[in-house]
């Protein structure tokens, strides 16, 4: 199969994108046509679309093996590949394999190949060593966020994986920061850079809040409040701190999720989906939360603790104020705080009186069908449409996956809802409703 124009237009609309940005454009060339690419472009600025679309001209519809392996630092980027190349709707194969996931799920889907493998360099490594699947014909190679996955100690398992690829043709390096150097197992000759990292019009703003107490936990709500009904994300350094802060807000009855690597996998991927579909406007994160995950642009974000390291900042602030708009990254400081010496520019500012912000009007639905049921998004909004009698305005974000969906609603209808559709049937299966 050859990506034609034509296709591409239809790849584009399936995404619901109306044309590739310039780096996107630039990127694609540059992958065709060259065996080395470094590939460097902010958080959010559609980076895997730009590999994918070139890495499946090239794919060989006759072959039964897999002839791309994607690599990324962790499961939700592996996940959120795995989503967007399925609703791409090439037609061919595709698997995440990661850490936390069933080792039983990975030998189905093995057992008849992927044309792409997404994983963790854990992962796939131990599978490598299982001799799980051929080598033969990988062709292609993708390090995501390559930067991040050395940052927490895959070299060893990068280093294993490269040297085991005897027919790779092509290495694509991605990444939202230039401080990193390319490692020399990657084996780099003459790699061709594409650079966006200092080009678009971004006006992040950063200003500093201070609070009288060392907690800040007053400071936070005042500064929600201040804020208003925005999604954003409250960055902390330390899963604990987490913990405290998601308490006190709770306390002051602000909707809120939690994100950090301490958590169930399930938990973390269900806090993205809630972030995603608005029942939850805030999302108290980790740097996990900073990059390789697939949420929206937010017009603000929190440092709750200010990070040890600059580019951490960076990466962190990358969550607004994306190319070609604006966007603040609030500090909360205590008066007795210094803040670190990378902080060059910020303006104090005082925060108004304001009311809290309101609760979500959106409640999220458990559906227990997917993909492997042949259930489409089409099935799912037409049964809440028709039977379950809601307008197109009321039809909140519908997440398809393999064995489950997950689709917003309004709140005040979620219970009635799971009344009349509970047990309905989607294509052939029968399927249980839920709140969660």
């Amino acid at each position: 199969m050859t990506i034609t124009p034509k296709k591409q237009k239809n790849i584009l609309d399936k995404l619901n994108i109306g044309k590739l940005n310039p780096m996107q454009v630039e990127a694609q060339t540059a992958i065709l046509t060259n065996s080395e690419i470094v590939l460097l472009s902010p958080t959010g600025t559609g980076k895997t679309l730009a590999s994918l679309l070139p890495i499946i001209k090239k794919l060989n519809v006759d072959s039964t093996e897999i002839q791309v392996l994607i690599l990324v630092p962790s499961r939700e980027l592996a996940i959120q590949i795995e989503q967007v190349i399925r609703e791409m709707g090439t037609g061919y194969k595709t698997n995440a394999l990661y850490g936390g996931r069933a080792g039983s799920k990975d030998k189905i889907d093995l057992k008849h190949r992927p044309a792409i493998l997404i994983g963790t360099p854990g992962r796939i490594a131990d599978h490598m060593r299982r001799q799980s699947f051929s080598l033969a014909e990988i062709k292609t190679l993708v390090l995501d966020e390559f930067d991040k996955s050395l940052e927490i100690g895959f070299e060893k398992e990068m280093t294993q994986i490269l040297q085991a690829l005897p027919e790779l043709k092509k290495k694509i390096l991605t990444s939202a920061s230039n401080k990193a150097e390319i490692p020399e197992f990657v084996g780099l000759h003459e790699p061709v850079y594409i650079d966006y990292l200092n080009i678009g019009t971004s006006q992040l703003k950063v200003k500093t809040i201070i609070s009288p107490s060392k907690d800040k936990l007053k400071t936070l709500v005042d500064t929600l409040c201040h804020i208003g009904n925005q999604p954003g994300i409250i960055f902390c350094n330390f899963k604990d701190t987490i913990q405290y802060v998601s308490d006190f807000l709770t306390e002051n009855s602000i909707d809120h999720g939690c994100f950090y690597g301490g958590m169930e996998q399930k938990d973390r991927e269900l806090a993205l989906i809630k972030f995603r579909n608005g029942t939850h406007q805030l999302l108290i994160a980790t740097d996990l939360a900073a990059r390789g995950i697939d949420v929206p642009e937010m017009k603000f974000i929190i440092h709750y603790q200010v990070p040890q390291k600059a580019h951490e900042f960076m990466h962190r602030n990358g969550r607004t104020a994306r190319m070609n708009s604006d966007g603040t990254a609030y500090i909360l400081k205590w008066e007795n705080e210094n803040l670190p010496e990378y902080i060059t520019e910020s303006e104090v500012v005082e925060i108004q009186r304001a009311p809290k912000p309101a609760s979500s009007k959106w409640k999220t639905i458990y559906i227990t069908g997917g993909r492997r049921d042949k259930i489409s998004k089409g099935d799912i909004a037409g049964l809440f449409l028709k039977q379950g009698k809601l307008t197109q305005d009321e039809l909140g974000n519908i997440e398809l996956k393999q064995e489950c969906a997950y689709v917003s609603v309004p709140a005040s209808k979620a219970k009635q809802l799971i009344e009349e559709l509970n047990n309905s049937k989607l294509k052939t299966k029968k399927v249980r409703i839920s709140e969660i």
